[in-house]
């Protein structure tokens, strides 16, 4: 089943297209609503699923990889290294989104219709200072059962150091998180067996309520946040080239299934599990991959903060808004901000576009603008997020040098890991 994993998912989000085209053209419009509602039910189960092994994958697949630092200096170096990563990179994002959407303008002239029966999410109650207050967690009990990434990784690395400075005293638990996250990947393969059926609901469901015709009402915006995806792409893959090496190319090709399966559910959560497993298989080490990939999905979502720019400057367009070079530069700052700790799953995004336009006193109602379309942004910027981050822990290991041959033996969720014993390249001093 999981050989064929890609080839399915691709069939469920061409069967979806169809059978949601059949359904919009032969269902009165009436029954649109109902039809989609019911559909959705099948992406909502699976994406629960995914939700429900986040947490605990994080948590100790975090926890492993800081431990196996070996010391608070070398959890130090690696940390800067990332986070110099992460904050160029998004830099990077920010700033392509925002050229290119004045480069293309796909809002200059556009009169949109706004969608009926939708509302905007609630923008105040995201704000910096709720952010920094949100960053540490009260208890990582209530953390992880509202499945709040980013709190779980601040304590992950206060647990992780915590175990790295007491050394031999702390192998057993170092032990015991191990076999939690070989756990967590073989339920987790388990779960990936519906992801066709997930993807063909969540099609069938978008195309019946919204039909065909909502793609070429918004061809300019969707065709112009691709293209800058393309660049970003190239970007990133020529920053790998030049520090990893024409290696870098290998490893896209080893991540593929990820990046489609991001693609097709439109979450890049829901690749994490593969994505770990392709990097190891790749050559980086455990504890790099488990140190590095964790804080990438709070940190570096590359394609969401670039689309987060990219959507605001396209409303200001329909409303010919102008913003000033300061507020844009503003603007910037506050996305670099509010982005951390994105949860990367559908419909993310748009609360921390509603947050920017009520900062700049921008119609919220410019988020019903994006709505109907934003499935099939979301599954860009989702891609990206994969790619993105899978860069970025390859880069980190070549900074590190844990990056090492191919490993064909590694195991893949759902399959058995090989006992811990076995694991030469996850033990402390390696």
């Amino acid at each position: 089943m999981q050989r064929y994993l890609t080839l399915l998912v691709l069939l469920g989000l061409i069967a979806g297209v169809g059978v949601g085209y059949v359904l919009h053209e032969q269902q009165p419009s009436e029954n649109w609503g109902e039809i989609a509602s019911n559909l959705k039910l099948v992406t909502d189960i699976f994406l629960r699923l995914i939700k429900m092994i986040i947490a605990p994958l994080v948590l100790s697949t975090l926890v492993v990889g800081i431990a196996h630092m070996g010391g608070t200096g070398s959890l130090g170096r690696v940390g800067v290294r990332t986070m110099l990563w992460f904050i160029t990179a998004s830099i990077v994002s920010l700033l392509l989104g925002l050229f290119m959407v004045h480069v293309l303008q796909p809002g200059v002239g556009l009169s949109l219709p706004l969608p009926e029966g939708e509302t905007a999410p609630q923008a105040s109650a995201l704000n910096l200072r709720d952010f920094v207050t949100h960053l540490v967690p009260t208890s990582i009990f209530d953390a992880m059962a509202t499945n709040s990434i980013l709190q779980i990784v601040v304590f992950s690395i206060f647990f992780g150091v915590g175990l790295a400075s007491l050394g031999e005293e702390a192998k057993p638990v170092i032990d015991m998180a191990e076999r939690v996250s070989h756990v967590m990947l073989r339920v987790t393969g388990y779960v990936m067996n519906f992801a066709p059926f997930a993807v063909f609901a969540a099609v069938a469901a978008t195309i019946t309520e919204n039909g065909l015709e909502i793609i070429g009402t918004y061809i300019r915006f969707i065709g112009g946040f691709y293209l800058s995806l393309g660049i970003l792409w190239g970007i990133l893959i020529l920053a790998a080239l030049l520090i990893v090496g024409a290696r870098a190319l290998v490893m896209l090709g080893m991540i593929r299934d990820p990046i489609v399966l991001a693609f097709s559910t439109a979450s890049s959560e829901a690749a994490y599990p593969r994505t770990f497993e392709a990097l190891q298989k790749f050559g980086v080490s455990k504890r790099i991959a488990g140190f590095v990939l964790p804080l990438g999905y709070s940190f570096n979502l590359d394609g969401s903060m670039m689309y987060c720019t990219f959507a605001v400057l396209f409303i200001a367009q329909v409303y010919n808004i102008e913003l000033t070079i300061a507020q844009q530069v503003t603007m910037l700052l506050l996305l670099m901000v509010t982005s951390k700790g994105m949860a990367g799953v559908p419909r993310a995004s748009l609360v921390v576009i509603a947050a920017t336009l009520s900062q700049f006193n921008m119609p919220e109602a410019g988020l019903l603008l994006i709505l109907g379309v934003d499935h099939f942004l979301d599954m860009g910027r989702s891609a990206t997020n994969v790619v993105g981050n899978s860069i970025a822990t390859a880069v980190v290991a070549k900074w590190e040098q844990e990056l090492g041959p191919r490993r064909p033996d590694a195991p893949i969720p759902g399959e058995m890991a090989p006992p811990l014993e076995d694991q030469g390249d996850t033990e402390i001093g390696r």
